[in-house]
């Protein structure tokens, strides 16, 4: 299973659901490739945001190691599900789906968690230590949900 995160920069929420995701693929013994990119430009080849770092390390998920990317087409053909942040950079990337197979990938990725479907993940960017902490909550729940959907094949 290969799974892609997705925000608009790729130094904050998507970079941490990354490293959440990758570790616990990790402890539970799945296999397959964890990734994250931004629909913008804004930061590639650079690491998570400092504020982010700080948080997924003090929670046990460092992040240190992962670099901003953009987006590509071909990710469609890599990954077997994508997961936005939230309305927005989903529908960037729906806009450059080639066909309904490559939109069927698209999620966001707080529909896993039942009473949240709709919402996005909110962008601590502009925050306090408590929205990057908060931000971290959201994406923990979530990434468990995924994973117990993959040890379960309900991959929708």
């Amino acid at each position: 299973m290969n799974v892609l995160m997705v925000c608009l920069g790729n130094i904050c929420r998507s970079p941490m659901a990354d490293g959440l995701l990758r570790m616990k693929f990790k402890q539970h013994g799945i296999e397959g490739t964890v990734d994250s990119a931004g629909t913008a430009n804004y930061h590639i080849g650079k690491a998570p945001d400092h504020r982010m770092r700080a948080t997924a390390k003090s929670l046990g998920y460092p992040i240190d190691e992962l670099r901003a990317r953009q987006f590509k087409v071909n990710d469609f053909d890599q990954f077997d599900l994508i997961y936005a942040m939230d309305n927005s950079n989903r529908d960037n990337m729906l806009q450059l789906a080639r066909n309904d197979e490559d939109m069927k990938k698209v999620r966001l990725i707080l529909d896993e968690l039942p009473g949240n479907e709709g919402e996005a993940v909110p962008d601590p960017y502009y925050g306090t230590q408590h929205d990057f902490e908060h931000v971290f909550h959201l994406l923990d729940r979530a990434t468990d949900q995924i994973i117990t959907n993959i040890k379960h094949h309900d991959n929708r």
